[in-house]
């Protein structure tokens, strides 16, 4: 394959522009003539010299020595000598040798491309060039009618190859989605891994993941949470506004029957609605600050230090509710010796 200025075009290239293949970055040279991030591959993968040959478009090393027993042939031929009936040449054993081990090295440098991928991906330069395909949409979109369009990225629910094939991970919703289209069915999950998914997320938590379309306008539910109406701009770190942007009250799919919703007992009635709601009071996600909150933060000389006024009179009270329970069991042993009432 020959690119439109004329030079050849690499087997990277030409391994990622092949249908089905839209998923994949392009791994540079670089990356891959680097032996710490092969690590580990090359009991993984079958003929690993001949496949990593394969994919940087290097000359096996074979040829040197092919070209000098041909040239003693070609000498032994000059001075006459017979060969026995099954004697071949050099060229035709080559030709023999690249006839039925062509498809094995090629298969075997398509897993090793697709493992290098894997860990390429979770690198700076590779994960900025995931970022530029998935703002352009190269993965696509969820499939959920309530995440309006989110833009998805493919992963992995395996990082050992053959388990299962190539996932899509929604943003939004949280959830994966096989591909729609048949195409992607057979890549491997594990050439994408998982790591990428999330680490993608944390690495750009900037990045827009609330609807593309226009959600249409309703009449708001009230709010069962008078602290629901403020919520804070991040929470350790994160947007507020991209924990899960398609799940909550209100976009969750309510089955109904003539306008009358269906009950949850009925045969057909709703499952694990839970899975798809989220608090109206986003800080209730805040971990870290509901722990200081009760429990106080402490300094450096073991002391605590209580995050709230009221944090005293709490734990107080959590002493005394653990305490009750031991003047029970000790009041019940005076009552009761050897077996008889004490007086």
């Amino acid at each position: 394959m020959s690119s439109s200025e004329g030079a050849p075009e690499s087997w990277i290239s030409s391994f990622c522009s092949l249908m089905g293949h839209e998923y994949f970055a392009e791994v540079s040279e670089d990356f891959i003539e680097d032996d710490f991030n092969l690590t580990g591959l090359q009991s993984q993968v079958p003929m690993y010299k001949e496949a990593l040959e394969m994919i940087l478009d290097v000359e096996p090393e074979e040829d040197e020595e092919e070209e000098e027993e041909e040239e003693e042939e070609d000498d032994d031929e000059i001075l006459g000598d017979e060969k026995p009936p099954g004697y071949r040449r050099a060229g035709e054993r080559r030709h023999t040798r690249v006839a039925s081990d062509l498809s094995v090295i090629e298969s075997s440098a398509e897993l090793l491309y697709g493992l290098i991928h894997q860990r390429y991906i979770t690198s700076r330069p590779g994960i900025q060039q995931m970022l530029e395909k998935y703002e352009m949409q190269h993965f696509g979109i969820c499939p959920r009618v309530y995440c309006n369009g989110c833009k998805v990225l493919p992963v992995g629910r395996s990082d050992t190859p053959g388990q299962e094939t190539v996932k899509l991970f929604c943003p939004s919703c949280q959830d994966l989605y096989t591909p729609p289209n048949s195409r992607f069915h057979s890549v491997d999950g594990a050439f994408f891994g998982t790591t990428f998914g999330c680490l993608f997320f944390m690495t750009f938590p900037d990045l827009e993941i609330g609807p593309r379309f226009e959600t249409p306008t309703g009449p708001s539910l009230p709010s069962t949470n008078n602290q629901a109406s403020f919520q804070p701009r991040e929470i350790n770190g994160v947007r507020t506004i991209n924990f899960s942007p398609g799940l909550g009250n209100g976009k969750v799919y309510e089955a109904k029957i003539y306008g009358f919703r269906v009950s949850e007992r009925s045969r057909a009635g709703p499952r694990m609605k839970w899975l798809r709601m989220k608090p109206g009071d986003i800080t209730a996600l805040d971990e870290m600050g509901l722990y200081q909150s009760y429990h106080g933060t402490a300094d450096n000389d073991g002391d605590t230090e209580m995050g709230v006024a009221s944090g005293g009179a709490q734990n107080s009270a959590i002493a005394k509710r653990k305490k009750a329970p031991m003047r029970r069991r000790r009041f019940n042993n005076q009552m009761n010796i050897n077996g008889a009432d004490a007086v």
